[in-house]
């Protein structure tokens, strides 16, 4: 979804027209600050009260780091966001809250007070933030099959994302992945639509039951409408090619259930239907959406997402015109908030975009500021500061990995290993490295891998799973295995990667360095027990006759000692396919009911 990167295009930057006379001071008591009125009178009444500009400012967000307090006042900005990997210095969840406190300050020091709402990419935890938990991504959360565990999660998330005074979280993703190539493949809960509909019980763990019915109550966003798991190739952003009645059977179901669910904002996919990019498209936004479906909320683009739609870089007014027009209420404009400022109002001004559509985009986003309660509590909540990485979120992240697990081999009944009396082997690039285990959107848009961020890497956890009397030898490589270990275990598979840079257009197996490892293990003479950490299923049945065992742990993040929970028996695995996997590269795509002979079936999973 949103990177961190400048504008290919340099624009033009046009300065913003003289404000409109400023309203009274805000101290004088409008309706619409009035807490005890209903929410649709204190909207119409500010509604009543704002300029142009100041309704165009609350339709646009800006990145942190291209804008200022100031910006926030002079423009009457009505959100900011941080991109992947964007943090105040230093990265802490106290630094966050002070940040978070000065954009708010100064978006209340405009004529008519409107608080700024604060976006972020918390994905699988608060993953921007140095310390938070980071949960398994959605790929780990779909196989565990647990829709009340993914609404626990949902609330610890909200938890630490409200501490450090973000109000608004750009998940779930509820894309249904049709193709393992894709780079995002493992931000979907599963294949089909009844997976990621079951999960959007992580809207309700956001947002609460209702939205601002608790302190923490984090706005959700469904994400990204629609069909961007199903683009021909898997290709990111690339052209889903589907009749409208298998968009509406593959594709639609999950947005249903977070609108049933209550959803508060919904973004836009950067993909095209049909040859027809999403973000210019007003019979899926309005017709479909906001009408069919009755979403109430407020649509948000994607980062610069407004900008594809004629394929060319850089925005237009016409393209402006064309996603206003089509429902996008919010657009996101990393860099170029001002000319978008600038454009909207001369497309306004010149009949292009009616004051209609203006006000209703307005009505949406005022409403949702209105119940999540900024208006009476627009600063942080520092009593929620020290949930991040607490101890018990991170029991819970332990519990969701554990959860995940998907045990597809166990010959001779090699798991669960004896806690005592044992020797085992740990080799493998990603059995200690918390970067790799959390995979993409964590610390930073792509990930990387390393001590990224506090964690109990597999090694770690595998050392403290075991008995006093048990010896556990580790060598990345493998380098000083023999005959004499019990068994071995090589933590292998992807590296982190996200959208764009994720896709595979070749091969999707085990790279060298992986394979080398098993290989020397294995000659060894002991049994070897694969722990694939992975984004998605790849391509193994050529090795997979040569290893005793294989679970696959996805990627977990950082609480590596779910995986040797299920490891040494602690708890027997339970988690079943979220996908189908492939017996070679070639049947891509290939998922339930199509007819291909896989390796293993969606929904297979052994147990002890």
């Amino acid at each position: 979804m949103i990177r961190h990167r400048p504008l290919g295009l340099a624009l033009l930057v046009v300065a913003v027209t003289a404000l409109a006379a400023p309203a009274p001071a805000a101290a004088a008591g409008y309706p619409y600050q009035d807490p005890t009125l209903p929410v649709t009178t204190r909207v119409a009444d500010l509604l009543s009260r704002m300029t142009l500009d100041e309704k165009i400012g609350q339709m646009t967000q800006a990145e942190r780091g291209s804008v200022t307090a100031s910006d926030l006042t002079t423009y009457r900005l009505g959100s900011v966001l941080s991109g992947g990997g964007s943090a105040p210095t230093p990265n802490t969840a106290t630094a966050w809250a002070d940040m978070y406190d000065g954009f708010q300050r100064a978006a209340l020091a405009t004529p008519l007070a409107i608080p700024m709402i604060y976006g972020v990419d918390a994905v699988h935890g608060h993953n921007n933030v140095y310390g938070a938990t980071i949960f398994p991504h959605n790929i780990g959360l779909g196989a565990s099959r647990d829709p009340a565990l993914v609404q626990q999660i949902g609330q610890a998330v909200a938890e630490e994302v409200a501490g450090t005074g973000v109000d608004w979280d750009f998940a779930p993703c509820l894309c249904v992945a049709r193709n393992d190539r894709w780079g995002r493949t493992y931000e979907s809960f599963g294949e089909t639509p009844d997976l990621p509909s079951s999960m959007s019980t992580l809207v309700t763990g956001l947002q609460g039951g209702t939205l601002g019915g608790r302190p923490t109550s984090v706005l959700a966003t469904a994400k990204h409408y629609i069909g961007d798991g199903g683009t021909t190739g898997g290709d990111d952003q690339g052209n889903t090619q589907l009749s409208e009645a298998e968009l509406r059977t593959v594709h639609l179901p999950p947005f249903q259930a977070a609108v049933q669910r209550g959803v508060g904002a919904v973004m836009i996919s950067y993909s095209s239907w049909n040859g027809v990019k999403l973000h210019g498209n007003q019979y899926l936004i309005t017709t479909v959406l906001k009408g069919e479906l009755g979403f109430s909320g407020f649509v948000v683009s994607d980062w610069n997402g407004i900008d594809q739609i004629d394929g060319s870089a850089g925005f237009t007014a016409a393209e402006v015109t064309t996603a206003i027009n089509a429902g996008i209420d919010m657009v996101m404009v990393p860099t170029a908030w001002k000319t978008f400022i600038s454009t909207l109002r001369a497309e306004v001004q010149n009949g292009h975009v009616p004051m209609s559509r203006i006000d209703d985009a307005n009505r949406r986003i005022l409403t949702k500021k209105f119940e999540l309660g900024l208006f009476e509590r627009p600063y942080t909540d520092r009593s929620w500061t020290p949930t991040v990485g607490s101890a018990a979120h991170r029991a819970l992240a332990r519990q969701a990995v554990r959860e995940s697990q998907v045990l597809l081999k166990n010959s001779a009944g090699i798991l669960p290993l004896a806690r005592d009396n044992n020797k085992i082997f740990v080799a493998g690039k990603n059995a200690d490295n918390i970067g790799n285990q959390s995979g993409g959107w964590t610390i930073s848009w792509q990930g990387s891998s390393g001590d990224i961020t506090p964690g109990t890497s597999i090694l770690q956890g595998i050392r403290a799973a075991v008995g006093p009397t048990t010896t556990v030898t580790y060598n990345q490589r493998g380098t000083g295995i023999n005959s004499s270990y019990g068994a071995a275990i090589a933590v292998v598979g992807e590296t982190p990667y996200a959208e764009g840079q994720g896709d595979r257009t070749g091969a999707m197996s085990l790279d060298r360095e992986d394979l080398r490892t098993i290989a020397t293990l294995r000659n060894a003479g002991v049994p070897v027990i694969v722990v694939l950490v992975s984004g998605r299923p790849l391509d193994v049945a050529g090795e997979l006759p040569n290893w005793t065992a294989l679970l696959a742990s996805w990627l977990p993040g950082t609480e590596g000692a779910g995986v040797a929970d299920v490891l040494f028996g602690g708890y027997a695995p339970t988690g079943k396919l979220p996908m189908t996997w492939m017996n070679s590269v070639d049947q891509q795509p290939i998922n339930a009911g199509d007819g291909q002979v896989p390796l293993f079936p969606q929904g297979f999973g052994l147990t002890y």
